[in-house]
């Protein structure tokens, strides 16, 4: 009951904790009522002011006016009932009422005008600069296109004022002019320390990440502009107050071809369609939905459901439809008040732009495929030629070279020659050997997707056909292919029989001199083509064996590898070396002999390319930058990994690995400091493995991504990526461990963004999946990192049952790690929220981590008994200092001091930060600043020896600071 003032503060305080939206809104309408009651006027003004706030920040800017003008009667009538703070809000809001007037087209520009008037007689009154008062006739100008050059100048060219927006607000209304002008690149540069981090305020980052996306866009700087969009539009989803926002980043989607990811946006802030209090930020909204309609509808996906106002369904057309009726009638509405037709050119500008890119940009995201979506474009190539004997020619010539691009001919060769009323042209060759070709393809393909019973039986079929077409050496290489995979039938093993057999047919074919056919390859390449079958069923028996590899066996595959490199320099033909070395190199890689390795693969690709033959040097180069990415030479690796995308990309090459290939150059980047690079090529590889329906790969790499944007402290694109993975239909369909990792990612995520709630949900939701799992370490972390969640996040009862369960299944499963790390992070949580008053609880959690840690058996694998000693000290170092027990606590870092000396090198960073605290616990708490600078000289000149700069910094700007002092 709100009887008392007391009670109705209490209400305040409560609300205020609330996120903004309806729930906050209404309470707050309710206090103001609940407020009136009262004869004094200073709880109704706290919460007039309260209620104005619900109103401005969730989208509600019609009723702010209203409640302004109540409290500046207030104001003029009981100024005593103002505190400090609540006198200047109300100089404050004058601005907010600004902007709220002018996101209503209901309002004359003469009814504004008035305000500003009345805004600048009040600040001349209260001795206020003037700077504030033409910020705001900016915003007039900005909004009608009235003046706008020259309200920009009074505004921007005057200083900085106490009652001025903040830094980071003005930042962004000078970038938005700039970009407004054409000068995408002022803007940006103008932006850089709002997007870069270093000015935000509460609507900074999240307005200008939005709006920071098509000047970004048109300058080509599309990994920013992910980046931005990942991040903005995680800040904005589902806030009533950012409609704008929301409709930039639909339109980013439209313009980057991530329509299905537009359609999820929608989807997730279906409400704003109900969200009518801010006209001009729905007419926004509107406009960055119907350009993502519009390209939606052009793509063929009129007729695809989307999400609308509720009430019925909607299909994209519909939407559109009722989209483009409101958003053209409200432009029309601002432009009739404004006397201008401003806001209605700045709309058709929106809605006339195209995509900026040529391909989909990934965004790293999984999203929901659209029905029946268009491929995406395939890489300019050669045309297909229409006259049936000009194609049949090309793609057999193309095929005798071993060219990549002759697949593409072979399947359009078959769908002409599988159509009805198709009648072979025996001047094409008996119909025989067609049937044989076609089927040999046929077996190639199912060979690329390890179908092995398949290749094997369309091989089969292909070394009838061609013997039947009178065609020796294609029957016996036939032959050979469908014997060299391991099949079912024989237990996985190869043919050797019938291997042994193909090369004896082949040597007898080679010395008769039987020739070859039209577009064919020389009999000495059919005759190498055999040994290279030959090889190739060797490395694959060496495969299956490794680790131990058996002598025989080992000796079957150098055997074959050096008699196919012998016969080529035989016989003179220059590129099949390259396939040996190429084998060759694999197993050296295998084993760990990776400069064989490498020296192999430059010899394959050099070969490949000196023979004329440049696609075979695709996949040579793949794996040679595998090889230096092994060897910890990530640059060169990179460059090799490029060099085989593009060759693939050049020769059509459709078997080509190109997501494997790009996850590698993702690793390679990553490793070599090109973070934008890793990210880049990280989210290709999933967007394509999305397209091949490999969900359980793609997750895996989207897993990389998150990994590659938390290391570079991207936290909040890492926790975008991960949440993507987590949908209801996505977590289902993965395998439990992964889906456990990406959620105990995305809750150690979500912790660093300090949203330590959702993080404790994300935890406890995980301890419930892996309770019941053999591993129960797992459960033991899992229940530990959730226990500190929720001491963060302040849910202390629960904290404390979840530390209690975390120390259960420690008892269950041992994982002490991280039940003394919980333990130590508890005592400096409970310091800081108690002060000295929670001493007593912060030492029993110490003394409990200290009776698990003497309890772990000496030389336990993976425990770090050094480490958690150390951090144990430290903690109740830190806690004795709080409660300003010095001696004890200087005591204590200094055993924390000598823990960590026993974990070596590797400690140095964690003995400096102890021995920082002994400083300033010496040095501030006891006073004795001498004694302290001289501990931090040593162990600068440790740090130095140690080689860390940072913490060679730090322990000396701490000694400059003490040494000030004492002087």
């Amino acid at each position: 009951m709100l009887e008392t003032k007391e009670a109705v503060f209490d209400a305040l305080r409560e609300n205020n904790d609330r996120p903004y939206g309806r729930r906050r809104t209404v309470v707050a309408e309710e206090l103001v009522e609940a407020a009136g009651q009262f004869p004094e006027n200073d709880l109704l003004v706290t919460a007039l002011l309260e209620l104005m706030e619900a109103y401005e920040f969730s989208g509600e800017h019609r009723h702010s006016p209203v409640v302004f003008a109540r409290i500046l009667k207030l104001w003029d009538t009981d100024r005593g009932a103002f505190s400090e703070w609540e006198a200047k809000q109300v100089l404050w809001r004058f601005k907010w009422v600004t902007t709220s007037l002018l996101q209503v087209p209901d309002v004359p520009l003469t009814a504004i005008d008035g305000w500003l008037a009345q805004m600048d007689e009040r600040y001349r009154a209260a001795g206020q600069g003037r700077q504030p008062v033409a910020a705001m006739r900016y915003a007039v100008a900005r909004h009608t296109g009235h003046g706008l050059a020259h309200a920009y100048d009074a505004w921007a060219t005057r200083p900085r004022e106490e009652l001025s927006d903040c830094e980071a607000c003005e930042i962004r209304q000078r970038a938005l002019f700039h970009a407004g002008t054409g000068d995408d690149a002022r803007a940006l540069k103008t932006w850089r320390p709002v997007l870069e981090g270093t000015a935000g305020c509460t609507e900074e980052p999240c307005t200008s990440q939005a709006k920071a996306l098509l000047p970004l866009l048109r300058l080509g700087r599309t990994d920013e502009a992910r980046s931005h969009h990942l991040a903005g539009y995680r800040a904005a989803r589902g806030r009533t107050a950012t409609a704008d926002e929301i409709g930039r980043h639909l339109e980013f989607c439209a313009l980057t071809h991530n329509e299905a990811r537009g359609l999820e946006i929608l989807a997730e802030n279906r409400e704003l369609f109900t969200v009518t209090g801010a006209p001009l930020n729905r007419l926004h909204f509107l406009t960055g939905t119907e350009v993502l309609l519009r390209r939606l509808a052009a793509q063929g996906h009129a007729g695809a459901a989307t999400a609308g106002p509720a009430g019925r369904t909607w299909t994209v057309g519909d939407l559109l439809d009722h989209v483009h009726a409101e958003a053209d009638a409200l432009a029309a509405a601002f432009d009739a008040r404004n006397g201008s037709t401003w806001v209605g050119d700045r709309r058709r500008e929106r809605l006339a732009r195209e995509p900026l890119l040529a391909e989909p940009l990934p965004l790293g995201l999984r999203a929901t495929a659209l029905p029946l979506a268009p491929a995406p474009a395939p890489a300019p190539q050669a045309p297909v030629p229409d006259d049936f004997a000009t194609l049949l020619a090309q793609a057999r010539a193309m095929d005798a070279q071993g060219h990549p691009g002759a697949k593409r001919l072979w399947r359009r060769v078959a769908d002409i020659v599988t159509a009805p009323g198709h009648v072979h042209d025996p001047a094409l060759g008996p119909a025989e050997r067609l049937s044989a070709e076609l089927a040999e393809q046929r077996g190639f393909a199912a060979f690329h997707a390890e179908r092995h019973d398949d290749a094997r039986a369309a091989m089969t079929e292909a070394a009838e056909l061609f013997a039947r077409a009178g065609m020796p050496w294609h029957t016996v290489v036939a032959r050979a292919r469908a014997a060299c995979r391991p099949a079912t039938a024989s237990g996985g093993e190869p043919d050797w029989a019938a291997l042994a057999t193909a090369l004896h047919e082949a040597g007898e074919l080679l010395a008769a001199g039987v020739p070859g056919v039209e577009h064919d390859n020389t009999p000495q390449e059919h005759y190498l083509a055999v040994l290279v079958c030959h090889l190739s069923a060797a490395h694959t028996a060496l495969l299956a064996e490794l680790p131990d590899v058996t002598p025989a066996t080992r000796e079957r595959f150098e055997s074959a590898a050096a008699t196919v490199l012998a016969e080529a320099g035989r016989l003179g033909v220059a590129h099949t070396p390259a396939v040996a070395h190429q084998y060759l190199a694999d197993v050296a890689a295998y084993t760990g002999r990776f400069d064989e390795a490498e020296a192999r693969l430059r010899s394959a690709v050099q070969v490949a390319e000196t023979a004329g033959r440049p696609w075979r040097a695709a996949n040579a180069r793949g794996l040679l930058g595998q090889v230096l990415l092994q060897q910890d030479r990530p640059q060169e690796a990179a460059d090799e990994l490029r060099q085989a995308l593009s060759t693939a990309a050049r020769h059509d090459d459709t078997d080509f690995p190109v997501a494997r290939t790009h996850i590698l150059l993702g690793h390679a980047c990553a490793h070599s400091g090109d973070v934008a690079g890793a990210v880049r090529h990280l989210s290709e590889a999933a967007a394509r493995l999305d397209r091949e329906d490999e969900p359980e790969s793609a997750a895996e790499t989207r897993l990389q991504l998150a990994d590659v944007l938390s290391r570079a402290d991207q936290w909040a694109d890492a926790v975008a990526v991960l949440e993507s993975l987590l949908t209801d239909d996505a977590a289902a369909s993965l395998p439990a461990p992964l889906a456990a990792q990406i959620r105990l990612d995305l809750a150690r995520g979500l912790t660093e963004l300090e949203e330590y709630r959702a993080s404790a949900e994300e935890f406890l939701r995980l301890a419930d999946i892996v309770a019941g799992w053999e591993d129960g370490t797992t459960h033991t972390l899992v229940a530990a990192e959730g226990a500190v969640a929720l001491a963060r996040a302040g849910s202390w009862d629960a904290a404390r049952t979840a530390y209690e369960r975390a120390v259960t299944a420690h008892g269950a499963a041992a994982n002490p790690g991280p039940v003394l790390s919980m333990m130590c992070q508890f005592a400096a949580l409970t310091m800081n929220a108690q002060g000295p008053d929670g001493l007593d609880t912060a030492l029993a959690h110490l003394a409990e981590a200290d009776r698990i840690r003497l309890a772990v058996p000496a030389g336990e694998e993976g425990f770090a008994a050094w480490y958690h000693e150390g951090a144990t000290h430290y903690s109740r170092g830190r806690a004795l200092a709080v409660a300003e027990r010095f001696a004890e606590a200087l005591a204590e870092m200094e055993r924390a001091v000598t823990a960590y000396e026993a974990g070596g090198p590797q400690a140095e960073s964690a003995r400096a930060e102890a021995v920082r605290v002994a400083a300033l616990i010496e040095g501030n708490g006891l006073g004795a600043v001498p004694a302290a600078t001289a501990r931090l000289t040593a162990a600068i000149a440790r740090c130095e020896a140690a080689g860390l700069p940072e913490a060679v910094a730090i322990l000396t700007s701490l000694r400059e600071d003490l040494a000030s002092r004492q002087e």
